[in-house]
Parts: C-alpha cells; sequence; structure tokens
C-alpha cells in the first residue's frame, strides 16, 4: 500500500512538474494570446448568431455592405484601404483597424468612443457613410426572417428582438476572434527555435528604443491613448482630432488609442490617416515623431522581422449560411455611381 502511496505521489508531482513547465511563460512586457474558450452553451450559440450577422449585407440599406466588407477576416480583419468605401461609394474618415482581438482593447474606435465592441457594433449600422440603415429598419428586416426570429428566441429567451441582442451578439462572435500562436508567443513559451537572429535582435531593439512603453501586453498595444507626434509634429490631411472629439479636452488632441501590433503584418496601411503604407514606412516615422531617433536601414529591417513574428493563428471559419429573405423583408436599395441622392428605404 505504501509503495502505490509513494508512486501515486511521484506521478502526481511529475504531472505537475509538467503542467508547470507547459505553462512557464518568459519574463517580457509582452505576453501570449490565450486562445479562445467559450464559456457556456449560451456564449457558444450567441456567437454563432453574431457570426451569420457579422457577415449579413442586408443590415445594411445597399444590401451589399457587411461587418466583414471594411473588417475582412480574410485579410487580417481590416480591409487594407486608406479608408473605407461606403454607402455611395463615400470614403471614410480613418482607417479601419482590424477586428481580431479587439476585444482586448480598452475602448474601441481610433478615439475611444465606443466603451466596448457591443457599442461599437451599433455604429456602422446607422452610420449614413458606413451602411447606412437604421437600427429600426434592421431589427424590422431581422424579425421579418422566421429563422432569424427562432435563433433570436433560443439565443435571449424573448419573443423579439432589439438592437441591443443585435449589437451582443456580433460582439459575442467578434471576441472569438483571436489569433494565438504566433511564432513570438511559441518563444514567449519557452521555443528557443521559434525565432531566428535577426527577429530577437529586432525584438531587442524594439524594447531597447521605447517603443514597448506603448506597444506591450497581450495585444502589444491596444491598451492606451497616445499622442501622434510627440518629439515631432504628425503631418496629415486626416481630420481626425482623436480623444480630443470625445473628451472635448484640447490636451488630448491628436491622442489616438494605440493600435495593436498583432498581426500587423496583414493591416497595411498603417496609422489612423493610413498613411505609411508599409511596415518600413511606419516603423521609420515612429521612431522619427515619438522616439526622436532615425533608425538605419539594418535596424527598420531587424524591426519588421520582429513585427512579422507576431502574426498569429487566422480564425479558421467555414462561411455560414445565411436564412432567405421572405416577401415581408424590406428590400435592399443598391446604389450605382449616378446614384448620388440617399433615397430611404421602405420609408426609412
Amino acid at each position: 500500500m505504501k509503495a502505490k502511496q509513494s508512486l501515486l505521489s511521484l506521478t502526481l508531482v511529475a504531472c505537475a512538474g509538467i503542467a508547470l513547465a507547459e505553462t512557464t511563460v518568459r519574463n517580457e512586457p509582452i505576453q501570449p494570446i490565450p486562445p479562445y474558450v467559450p464559456t457556456d452553451a449560451v456564449e457558444t450559440a450567441k456567437a454563432a448568431l453574431g457570426e451569420k450577422l457579422y457577415f449579413d449585407p442586408r443590415l445594411s440599406k445597399s444590401g451589399a455592405i457587411s461587418c466583414n466588407t471594411c473588417h475582412n477576416l480574410s485579410m487580417g480583419g481590416t480591409d487594407n484601404l486608406t479608408s473605407s468605401i461606403g454607402d455611395h461609394w463615400q470614403q471614410g474618415p480613418i482607417n479601419a483597424p482590424t477586428v481580431l482581438n479587439s476585444g482586448m482593447n480598452l475602448a474601441q474606435f481610433w478615439d475611444g468612443r465606443a466603451k466596448d465592441l457591443q457599442e461599437q457594433a451599433g455604429g456602422p449600422i446607422a452610420n449614413p457613410k458606413e451602411m447606412a440603415f437604421t437600427h429600426e429598419l434592421a431589427v424590422k428586416m431581422l424579425d421579418s426572417i422566421p429563422q432569424y426570429r427562432d435563433e433570436f428566441k433560443r439565443v435571449y429567451s424573448k419573443d423579439s428582438i432589439d438592437i441591443q441582442m443585435v449589437t451582443d451578439a456580433i460582439a459575442a462572435f467578434e471576441k472569438t476572434l483571436v489569433t494565438p500562436d504566433s511564432r513570438f508567443d511559441l518563444w514567449l513559451r519557452g521555443d528557443d527555435t521559434a525565432l531566428n537572429d535577426q527577429e530577437l535582435k529586432g525584438y531587442q531593439l524594439f524594447k531597447g528604443s521605447g517603443c514597448i512603453a506603448c506597444h506591450n501586453g497581450v495585444a502589444v498595444g491596444g491598451n492606451s491613448f497616445q499622442k501622434m507626434g510627440v518629439v515631432a509634429a504628425y503631418l496629415t490631411d486626416n481630420p481626425a482630432l482623436g480623444l480630443e472629439g470625445v473628451t472635448k479636452n484640447e490636451a488630448d488632441r491628436f491622442k489616438f488609442k494605440v493600435p495593436t501590433l498583432r498581426n500587423v503584418e496583414l493591416t497595411y496601411p498603417y496609422f489612423h490617416d493610413g498613411a505609411a503604407k508599409t511596415l518600413e514606412d511606419a516603423v521609420s516615422i515612429m521612431g522619427k515623431l515619438q522616439l526622436g531617433r532615425q533608425f538605419t536601414p539594418e535596424e527598420t529591417a531587424d524591426i519588421v522581422a520582429f513585427l512579422k513574428t507576431l502574426t498569429g493563428k487566422q480564425p479558421e471559419l467555414k462561411l455560414p449560411t445565411l436564412p432567405p429573405s421572405n416577401n415581408e423583408t424590406p428590400r435592399p436599395e443598391p446604389f450605382n455611381t449616378s446614384d448620388s441622392a440617399a433615397k430611404p428605404r421602405n420609408g426609412g
């Protein structure tokens, strides 16, 4: 009996040691992204509903624009445009941030005007330059489709749909869009072979130069607002004021939410105005304006090499089959280049 107890004790100690080794992470200002794990069946069902809504262009007036249009999950969660194109070919005022890992942000939008993903999700639907719909018509469209009504009832246990349910479901789906297991994360977890010498050199330069002061944490950013142009002014034609537009405090002028650097090689162009077309441009400009440092071409290449190791495992999705419209569903109003005047959809 004692021998069996001793063997059991040794086995438990060994298992504990293995578990400890698997969870050991290097002591760095950047930490690995944990995989998404749903808390319960309700959260899973809510995210599945949100996925349909995310891809459904009928939430736009034209019937042509969905959340995925500007935050394309095949393109790093953005659209790779200086600024997105919305209803009636209107160009948006600011670069579309990536939706990947966006649940880790302290707030949403460049100026932080939405406190969370749910609040953010309602903005584009009703924005006349984006999806150009109304919340009322969005709910009317969904409520006209029996399959949507049934799914909302299963998830929310209510007989009627409201816009809070719509945005809550979209936010639940967006929270699943994390990108773990980048090569840098593997290195953080102890895999010395995950990075090559140039990439390690680039990370040390990234830390030693001061980039890490703003780009840190799990998302490598997204957790603070910082002034664009600390050492020298940032010159741009973009009218965005940053946080000042929300707080009305002049001290917050040109303070923007620090973007995440996760998957940054996929999310070009860079900055709120999309002015930096390449990672090399972005690194060079940020060195001068934020750090007062002129990186050499070799240093820039080293930092860029490190940044590319932050690309994680992209969400693997099977496109959802959307429930069909019926005779009661409000019909879209597609636009063309000669159709400059916005017309109300079904009296909206």
